[in-house]
């Protein structure tokens, strides 16, 4: 494990240094929307993975493709490098498009991270486009400092570390518990909140891209385990 945990911070070292927190497109460049989620299950001591991606048009926010992928994980959790297990699934989800999204929003992290290499920051350099991360649940930064938004809707505040900023806590609706927002690559963070709230609507706190991901994999693991 200890020999598998240096050649995952060798392969993050390789790509720390090619992060850009701005944007590598203009305005009315972002026309395709994919949304990224995995969900886990095991059987009889094996574990299986199935990825979902939803595309979605930025305008009109109706759902352009669907696609999935699953397959026996290989890859052991350790924690900080959960990106090695998720990678292979989401690649190869993303050869079954027949649409090329312009941007990626991943249910996850993406700078948002104690190594800055969540799974949205890692997928980009594969993917070639912007990503963000959107979380449901705040993932513990050691040092991290931040206060909670005020109760209304595109309040933020944002989650630093030693004046160095991570990410932000993101009130996408009164009355409910915020997210977690942070730039994943090629994108800066007041775009990534924009673009979030852009794809909320009144039936979750979640933009829909990564909402609908994640409805996808519930439904695609119920049919899939019967398979594994």
């Amino acid at each position: 494990m200890i020999e598998l945990q240096e050649q995952f911070q060798k392969e993050q070292a390789k790509w720390i240094s090619k992060v850009s927190l701005k944007n590598n497109f203009q305005k009315g460049d972002i026309k395709l929307v994919a949304g990224v989620d995995i969900a886990y299950w095991k059987n009889q001591e094996k574990e299986y993975g199935v990825c979902c991606i939803v595309v979605i048009d930025y305008e009109t926010r109706e759902v352009i493709e669907k696609v999935d992928y699953f397959d026996e994980i290989h890859v052991p959790y350790v924690s900080g490098y959960l990106a090695f297990r998720e990678l292979p699934l989401v690649l190869n989800a993303v050869q079954i498009l027949t649409r090329v999204p312009d941007l990626y929003m991943f249910d996850g992290n993406g700078y948002l991270h104690n190594c800055h290499m969540g799974i949205a920051t890692h997928a980009s350099f594969y993917l070639n486009r912007p990503t963000i991360g959107v979380a449901k649940n705040y993932l513990k930064i050691d040092g991290a400092e931040f206060d909670e938004p005020k109760n209304e809707l595109g309040a933020s505040e944002l989650i630093q570390v030693e004046n160095e900023v991570y990410g932000m806590v993101l009130r996408t609706r009164k009355d409910v518990k915020p997210i977690y927002v942070s730039c994943g690559n090629w994108i800066d963070l007041e775009s990534a909140k924009t673009i979030t709230l852009h794809f909320v609507n009144k039936e979750s706190r979640l933009p829909i891209t990564t909402r609908y991901a994640d409805l996808e994999t519930h439904s695609k693991r119920k049919k899939y385990i019967s398979f594994s």
